[in-house]
């Protein structure tokens, strides 16, 4: 069960990153401005992260299995109409279309992993080998990717996918019961259209910035809109008696917490990743397969701590995980502040190290302060909030560093090149790992556990219903 997750896990991590390296050889082949850029990673990110929870009521509809099997289906089909994309537009379209079947991937493996390991310890360990699957699959994305596009070509890196994906429809087949949820939760079709609104019309914003400027017409209508749809989220999902968006989960401060520090620490990721490869390959003039190399230690640090840190997290809590780090990561941030045409590779290689090591220790944590306190029947919704958080920060990250950078090199309006060396764009990633170590230290305390604790209380006290966690644990008992 754990290897048929992670397996899913790996291609749907390793597409939010592997297409970085190859950004400058589709630029060139595809004539694409570098807005275009950000929205071949952006649409990907976006759509899963409106998704995640949609799917997931899917599967208590449908069938958990025939929901994840479609995913698998639509993932590579997806991938496979990536490499043949005749153009930019066609490119971004044909990525939303994995974004779909990625969406209905995440949702039931957390689900089986945390309703699967139910004793403290063994559930922090089987995280921490998911975290080291994210870590992995998202690190390794510039590596494999470098390798691909210098031997064949950028469209080769959607191909690696498909064989992946086969394989897991097989298991799938083989290892994976189907199961219903006898009630299921109903569908909230204004819930969904206010997150989509939220997270499409505030990347939007950000991304065009650049070019119609911070003050123009378009880009204020762009940012009132999505405050306006967040605040219909919020009073929707409040009166909603089955809301696609609990908001009484917010009421958990470790839970808030979670969520905060995901989309904190994945904005981080996109926002290096993205900016990264147009350094190495822009500025400095590596090829991808060079570029792709030098963030080997990166790779191997994000896929090496996630283990570490699940014990970790198991016999110590989140905080010294947490503590670890927004303290490495902040410190990587401020030694990328210092690029520029000829910086030192000593420089750069301890900059990708701490990298590697904050993010490797952050993955872990997140997901078991999400779910803990919680009660099981409401572990994988929990789990499924994080998951979206992890989605909507790497989205922004790549929206607002990259829209900072280009913003930093135009000057005026109308010229929007990035400029991957923009200081400003890198204090933003400070920023990001300095809010993890400071939410790590305040939301995992005495007080933040009693509030998780009430929480708790309050789903507790429904009437008793079986949830699609709760019915997902009874199939995963059958099937053990």
């Amino acid at each position: 069960m754990l290897a048929i997750c992670c397996s899913s896990l790996f291609i749907v991590g390793l597409d939010t990153t592997i297409l970085n390296v190859g950004l400058p050889s589709l630029k060139h082949d595809l004539h694409a401005p570098d807005s275009g850029l950000q929205w071949t990673i952006d649409a990907y990110g976006l759509v899963i992260a409106s998704l995640l929870l949609f799917s997931g009521s899917m599967g208590d509809r449908f069938g958990r299995k025939r929901v994840f099997r479609t995913g698998l289906i639509l993932f590579s089909a997806g991938s496979l109409l990536c490499s043949l994309a005749p153009g930019l537009g066609w490119l971004i379209a044909f990525r939303m279309i994995q974004a779909v079947g990625g969406s209905m991937l995440n949702p039931v493996a957390m689900a089986i992993i945390t309703n699967t390991f139910t004793e403290r310890r063994e559930r922090a360990r089987a995280i921490g080998v998911w975290g080291a699957v994210i870590g992995l699959s998202m690190a390794l994305g510039p590596v494999l990717g470098g390798v691909l596009v210098d031997g064949i070509g950028w469209r080769s890196i959607f191909w690696i996918n498909v064989p992946i994906g086969l394989a897991a429809m097989v298991l799938t087949g083989l290892f994976v019961p189907e199961s219903k949820a006898p009630r299921a939760r109903r569908f909230d079709p204004a819930g969904q259209l206010l997150v989509a609104a939220t997270l499409g019309t505030l990347t939007y914003g950000i991304i065009e910035a650049p070019s119609a400027g911070w003050a123009s017409t378009q880009t204020i209508v762009m940012f009132v809109i999505a405050a306006v749809a967040l605040v219909g989220l919020v009073i929707v999902e409040t009166r909603r008696e089955e809301a696609l968006l609990d908001m009484r989960f917010f009421r958990s401060v470790p839970f808030s917490g979670a969520t905060g520090i995901a989309v904190c620490a994945f904005a981080a990721l996109g926002g290096f990743l993205f900016l990264n490869t147009l350094y190495l390959q822009n500025v400095r003039g590596y090829s991808a397969l060079h570029a792709g190399l030098l963030t080997l230690p990166m790779a191997a640090f994000a896929a090496i701590m996630p283990p570490i840190s699940g014990r970790l997290v198991g016999s110590r809590g989140p905080r010294p995980s947490l503590i670890v780090a927004g303290i490495a990561l902040p410190a990587s941030g401020l030694l990328l502040t210092f690029l520029g045409p000829h910086t030192s590779l000593v420089l750069l290689i301890s900059a990708y190290v701490l990298f590697g090591i904050g993010f490797g220790m952050v993955n872990a944590p997140i997901t078991n302060t999400a779910v803990s306190g919680m009660p099981v029947t409401q572990a994988g919704v929990a789990a499924a909030v994080a998951s979206t958080s992890r989605q909507i920060g790497s989205a922004l990250g790549v929206a607002i560093l990259g829209s900072v950078a280009a913003h930093s090199a135009a000057g005026q309006v109308g010229r929007a090149a990035i400029d991957p060396t923009s200081a400003p764009a890198w204090w933003i990633m400070v920023g990001c790992g300095a809010a993890i170590g400071v939410l790590g230290v305040l939301t995992t305390g005495a007080w933040a556990r009693g509030t998780a604790e009430r929480t708790a209380a309050l789903f507790s006290a429904q009437p008793a219903r079986t949830e699609p966690s709760a019915a997902l644990a009874v199939a995963d008992r059958r099937a053990s």
